[in-house]
């Protein structure tokens, strides 16, 4: 869950100021940090559709998903948005060295962790 909860946090969310054109209107950002889904055994393939600037409804989402024994299943967490790998490469202002990218490089952190709340 830390895992996901790091992407979720790093995902941008859409600030229109920056724009070169004016957005549509009733324009809301935080389709993306809204779009992740979790995947146990299977790799989501739809986009939820959730507005979630702050990204708490898609935390709770994420922890709804995860089963009470979770040990052996394999996890995913994926945004099926059509530009989220635009992001990942550096196209958002806001996450200029991607989202998932930077918290791969932190992965034995969270197991280090994980291992450190079950002793």
């Amino acid at each position: 869950m830390a895992i996901t909860n790091e992407i979720i946090e790093r995902s941008p969310v859409g600030d229109a100021t920056y724009w070169k054109s004016k957005p549509p209107a009733g324009y809301v950002g935080g389709h993306f940090r809204g779009s992740w889904m979790m995947g146990i055994n299977r790799l989501p393939t739809e986009d939820p559709g959730t507005i979630d600037p702050s990204g708490n409804a898609t935390l709770s989402r994420a922890a709804a998903e995860i089963p009470r024994k979770a040990a052996g299943n394999v996890f995913y967490c994926a945004s099926n948005l059509p530009y989220s790998m635009r992001i990942e490469e550096g196209w958002s202002r806001q996450a200029p060295q991607g989202v998932v990218g930077l918290t791969v490089l932190r992965f034995q952190e969270f197991i280090r962790a994980a291992l450190g709340e079950l002793k």
